[in-house]
């Protein structure tokens, strides 16, 4: 029994093997093939697409900013002088 099923499974084998590539090599298939492909490849195309990305909007690194000088701090006036402003007013 075991030898007839191995053979019924080799000759279904075979015959699956002859039919799966006479349906990859015709001319059918190897078109949608080659037609889905076109599809897919234009698809992701303008999926990608965005015209704000151009070469010219590539946004460059800017200069560095030239360094301000910290202003002289003004002396604070004596507080004997507010005093004396005071009494005098």
């Amino acid at each position: 029994m075991r030898g007839e099923g191995r053979r019924i499974f080799c000759s279904m084998s075979e015959e699956l093997k002859t039919l799966l590539v006479q349906v990859i090599t015709s001319w059918q298939v190897i078109g949608i093939t080659v037609a889905l492909l076109l599809f897919l490849s234009m698809v992701f195309y303008i999926t990608d697409y965005d015209p704000s990305a151009k070469m010219h909007n590539i946004p460059r690194p800017k200069p560095p900013a030239p360094k301000k000088e910290k202003k002289a701090a003004a002396p604070e006036p004596d507080a004997e002088e507010d005093m004396d402003d005071l009494e005098s007013a």
